[in-house]
């Protein structure tokens, strides 16, 4: 059998060509390392225009054939006036297209245009109001006085020639300048963050008044031209897909039918790691809602005996990527040839993907690795397909509304996220056959609760946890010895970070009392109040 396999490469694919011609209204993200770049992204993105993140070492003339509509610097972690401090092709200044300078951003644009930056005599974090001195341009209909969201140690002292005050802090006197004529502009701040209450005026004005754009990335838009994409890539050639059930490859495989029909295999490999009655709902909605054909492949013993024993957890990923691929290898070879792998690959993905490579005869991309949430815990360098990855440039949220568009069940769109290595990863220690059905209808109380009580959509996940120790109780005016539950219930936007969520007391107690009436083996339910970070959202 011939291939490829994965990510992200210096030369766009095809795919992704295709969607920077659709879309000419473009903004860049330079990224120089902030934690908030994806995000930046986003938020260009909620404004119906198109956004892509690239390595700051873009040249400008590479930005030049790109040619978009405006650039956006991203903060970092670094000081511009250290000697390894990152920095910009200095020819970005004169393409005469405007560029808004983030925190590090600002202060690169600064000092690399004539100004000062320098340690501050007190840094700035978190929230701080907002005074503005000049409404207009970039701050209007922002107000005065909101509050917004900074992260500094250094500051611009002196702005370069040119350059006006738009607005300052109580800590920050230019908390936000502007080179009118050559439409420079720059903010200590990070109006992409939820806490800057101004934030998205400020994007806004940029976008739409600076930048002159229009809101044409639309969900109609992206799934029109993906169906195009998909079939003139793919032709008359068949695919293969790994469902896992998930709102990514589930609207995949929802896309790939509708471009391509039978031209499509969907396999479904039960690892045994599922939640509760799920294998089962999926192939329902798939076969007999959508008729959407499904190889079901009941591998549940075969991961459980390669699991036997472990209890560390990366290598419990290891193990369930490895005897995925052999599972996935067998099944394609008795159901192909196939010429295509689709994968439901995000964007998030690509941008913090480290693992690339081309194949140095046809140029394909190639999958070297591939994260074991997508199902395919990393293709052996043997197997060899090319990619159809048409996700490849949406977020999770744009999943979502493609999903809804191409009218995929909206418990499937819904669905919080859940790891490619299942339940396996949320029991500590050793997985065996009577910890994994104890950890599944306590997980599936969970579940029935948090939706009896309509509050699904309100959190980012909520699950189970079982921890390997067993502790005292009392039932029934008898001792027992059993396992404890851990609830971890969170909100977030888009699970970079994470809070735990104010559950309702009685919701807790519905759910502690049930799991303790209801699943044997267990008789102590714990809530994890910990935030993301410190904390991870999955435990292992």
């Amino acid at each position: 059998m011939n291939t490829a396999v994965t990510l992200l490469t210096e030369q766009a694919p095809q795919d992704v060509q295709s969607l920077r011609q659709i879309n000419r209204q473009m903004i860049v993200i330079l990224d120089f390392g902030s934690q908030y770049s994806e995000l930046i992204a986003r938020r260009i993105r909620e404004t119906q225009v198109y956004s892509e993140v690239l390595p700051y070492r873009t040249t400008a003339e590479q930005l030049r054939k790109l040619n978009p509509k405006g650039i956006i610097f991203s903060g970092g972690p670094s000081s511009v006036y250290d000697n390894s401090a990152p920095q910009c092709d200095p020819e970005i200044w004169d393409l005469g297209i405007p560029v808004l300078g983030v925190c590090y951003g600002m202060q690169l644009m600064v000092q690399r245009l004539g100004g000062e930056v320098a340690k501050a005599d007190r840094g700035e974090y978190g929230k701080a109001s907002l005074y503005i001195d000049d409404p207009t341009d970039l701050l209007t209909n922002v107000e005065d006085g909101t509050t917004m969201w900074m992260s500094h140690g250094d500051s611009v002292i002196e702005m370069p020639t040119g350059f006006e005050l738009l607005a300052h802090t109580e800590n920050t006197p230019c908390a936000a300048i502007a080179h009118h004529q050559k439409k420079l502009y720059g903010v200590q701040f990070h109006p992409e963050v939820v806490h800057s209450l101004g934030g998205i005026a400020l994007i806004r004005n940029f976008v739409y008044h600076i930048c002159k754009c229009e809101p044409t990335w639309t969900t109609a838009a992206f799934v029109d031209e993906a169906i195009r994409e998909i079939r003139a890539r793919v032709g008359d050639k068949r695919v293969l897909l790994a469902l896992s059930g998930g709102v990514d490859s589930s609207t995949l495989a929802f896309l790939l039918y509708k471009a391509i029909g039978e031209q499509l295999t969907c396999v479904f490999i039960d690892q045994g790691f599922m939640r509760k009655y799920e294998p089962e709902r999926l192939l329902k909605v798939f076969q007999e809602q959508f008729h959407i054909p499904v190889e079901y492949v009941n591998a549940r013993e075969r991961f459980l005996s390669a699991l036997s024993g472990v209890t560390d957890p990366e290598e419990k990923r290891r193990l369930i990527g490895h005897e995925f691929i052999r599972v996935f290898e067998e099944t394609s070879k008795d159901l192909g040839p196939f010429d295509y792998l689709a994968q439901g690959t995000l964007y998030p993905d690509v941008i913090e993907s480290a693992n690339t490579n081309v194949d140095p005869q046809s140029g394909e991309r190639v999958a070297v690795k591939i994260k074991s949430h997508h199902n395919v815990g990393g293709l052996p360098k043997d197997l060899r397909f090319k990619l159809v990855e048409p996700l490849r440039k949406l977020f999770k949220d744009e999943v979502r509304k493609v999903g809804r568009s191409i009218c995929l069940p909206e418990e499937i769109v819904q669905r919080h996220p859940f790891p490619g290595p299942g339940l396996a990863i949320r029991i500590l220690g050793e997985i065996t056959a009577e910890r994994l059905n104890i950890l599944r209808d306590a997980d599936l109380i969970v579940r029935q609760e948090i939706n009896r009580n309509g509050l699904y959509n309100e959190y980012w996940q909520a699950f189970a946890v079982l921890l390997p120790i067993r502790s005292v109780g009392v039932m029934g005016d008898q001792r027992t010895y059993a396992y404890p539950i851990v609830l971890r219930i969170v909100q977030s936007e888009d699970g970079m970070t994470a809070d735990w969520a104010r559950v309702p007391y009685d919701v807790l107690e519905s759910i502690s009392t049930r799991i303790v009436n209801e699943v044997k083996g267990v008789n102590r339910v714990v809530y994890d109040i910990t935030s993301k970070p410190p904390g991870t959202i999955e435990w292992e």
